[in-house]
């Protein structure tokens, strides 16, 4: 079964020592390997690749694997939103009304991946789970076990939902720039206004004056 792993460790040592571990698995033919990282999450959410096993398909490669394609999404502006609303927005493109955060896999990953702490992303067709669990809790690790098929089709969906928040916002833009240039263009009027004087002959001064 193909799956996506995030896999969590007590020392971040134990990350690269556990990518090591898939590699030699993959090479004994217990596992098939796709691709594999050990990445950390930034402060500011980015999410670096600091080790990697495999062709993971990033930073502008053309071609490769899914887990260039995960860690880009969830280190990326739509990443920020994976643990609120945009579960529920995956969810409403899908049409899965009753769809909450819990039920994002995108949103487990994300928060799987933790701040300052190593983890590794692997993509693996395996057989069954207790072979990489077995090699993993030696680490002590945990691992998060997702069907790569869920995983395929949340990246769609998040990628929807980001072009839709796109639009949104750019909606909005050009909405408060037309209100904005409004305000100046009647602003700008309204001072031309109290500026204009108009000479009128004599007589239709003191006609106006009679009317007074």
């Amino acid at each position: 079964m193909d799956n996506v792993l995030t896999i969590n460790f007590t020392e971040d040592g134990d990350a690269y020592e556990a990518l090591t571990t898939l590699k030699e698995l993959d090479d004994q033919g217990q596992v098939a390997l796709e691709g594999a990282a050990v990445v950390q999450r930034h402060e500011d959410g980015t999410i670096a690749i600091k080790d990697e096993v495999g062709d993971i398909g990033y930073e502008g490669t053309a071609t490769g694997g899914i887990i260039g394609l995960i860690v880009g999404i969830l280190g990326g502006p739509i990443g920020v939103l994976l643990g609120g609303a945009t579960g529920v927005l995956i969810g409403s493109l899908f049409d899965m009304d009753d769809l909450d955060e819990s039920d994002s896999v995108l949103s487990e990953m994300s928060r799987a991946v933790r701040v300052d702490h190593a983890a590794v992303v692997a993509a693996v067709d395996e057989q069954s789970p207790e072979v990489v669990d077995s090699a993993i809790k030696r680490l002590d690790g945990k691992v998060l076990r997702l069907p790569l098929a869920d995983v395929e089709a949340e990246i769609a969906a998040a990628e929807e939902a980001q072009r839709a928040a796109k639009r949104e916002a750019r909606k909005k833009l050009h909405e408060e720039r037309r209100k904005e240039v409004k305000e100046k263009v009647q602003a700008k009027i309204a001072e031309l206004k109290s500026k204009l004087h108009i000479d009128r002959p004599a007589s239709d001064r003191s006609a106006t004056a009679d009317q007074r």
